[in-house]
């Protein structure tokens, strides 16, 4: 009787998400072509849920004319900031039996423009990133060329914790791939012991586990090209993909997945909001937590 429960428990996750998918889940990231009223990004976005790109959002910037190479080397070249370093590009990522953090450097950015440009060399890929306002602690002279804060979402998502995010791509593109929430019963997730990228002297890279600190979970498989023969279950996920250009905004709600990359040299600012932790973030607890005890992946 219980193995019986158990599967129609997996028979009604397996069937969720196509019929939150048909009431909830755009078939394309839609466009806006300006940006909304505090009121309509809250009750047509927010609420429901559901990412969207904004046209027109950041034309006002300076730094959309100004942020060049030669502009960012003759300003903040001299500046120091943090930079990820991997071998191939992805931080935070899985490689084999790990989860392994980047190597971090702090570098004159006028070198990583450098390596950029092909004047210099650098042993792996850089990118200068990090999670916490880098603009006003690292290159506090760049900021008089973007807004403090976003207004209409500042008004929107006042109460909320950092999950809720604004995307604003100033040069270069951004390509997402996107899974709803309501996909988390086909989206596999195993434990992975961390570790670190180590740059040695000669340029190579060694990974060094973190023993002290607990396994990840994190998702295992390459939504770019999935093992589906390890993952049977993906296939039936419906990942959305969309590009963010220059001069674009992409609002990327709490709890959806994510997979990004980039073109070369892409310049891009974040604004993260704090979530509402409301019913809505309740009913994503139940599905993943149903998702595990299943078994279904």
């Amino acid at each position: 009787m219980a193995e019986a429960a158990l599967d129609a428990v997996r028979r009604e996750l397996r069937e969720f998400p196509a019929a939150a998918r048909e009431l909830s889940v755009p078939l394309a990231v839609p466009h806006l072509d300006e940006p909304p009223s505090p009121l309509h990004f809250y009750r047509d976005w927010v609420c429901p849920n559901r990412p969207c790109i904004i046209r027109n959002a950041l034309q006002h910037w300076p730094a959309l004319r100004k942020w060049s190479l030669p502009y960012l080397r003759a300003t903040v070249g001299s500046t120091e900031v943090s930079v990820a370093v991997t071998p191939d590009g992805y931080a935070d990522a899985v490689r084999g039996d790990r989860f392994v953090m980047p190597a971090e450097r702090r570098l004159p950015l006028s070198r990583v423009l450098d390596v950029l440009e092909g004047r210099a060399r650098h042993p792996g890929v850089l990118y200068v990133q990090k999670q916490c306002s880098n603009l006003p602690t690292e290159l506090p002279q760049l900021l008089p060329d973007v807004e403090p804060h976003v207004p209409w979402a500042s008004e929107a998502l006042v109460h909320k914790d950092h999950y809720e995010n604004l995307y604003c791509v100033v040069s270069g593109e951004k390509h997402f791939l996107l899974h709803p929430p309501s996909d988390r019963p086909f989206i596999p997730y195993e434990l992975y012991t961390q570790a670190t990228y180590q740059l040695t002297e000669e340029g190579s890279f060694k990974m060094v586990d973190e023993e002290a600190m607990e396994k990840v979970p994190w998702i295992p498989l390459d939504p770019l090209a999935p093992d589906l023969a390890r993952y049977p279950s993906y296939c039936q996920a419906q990942a959305l993909r969309c590009t963010v250009r220059a001069g674009e905004m992409l609002y990327l709600p709490a709890l959806w997945f994510h997979h990004v990359q980039q073109s070369h040299g892409c310049i891009a600012v974040n604004f993260w909001y704090d979530m509402e932790y409301d019913l809505k973030y309740s009913y994503f607890q139940l599905l993943d937590s149903l998702t595990k005890v299943s078994g279904l992946n």
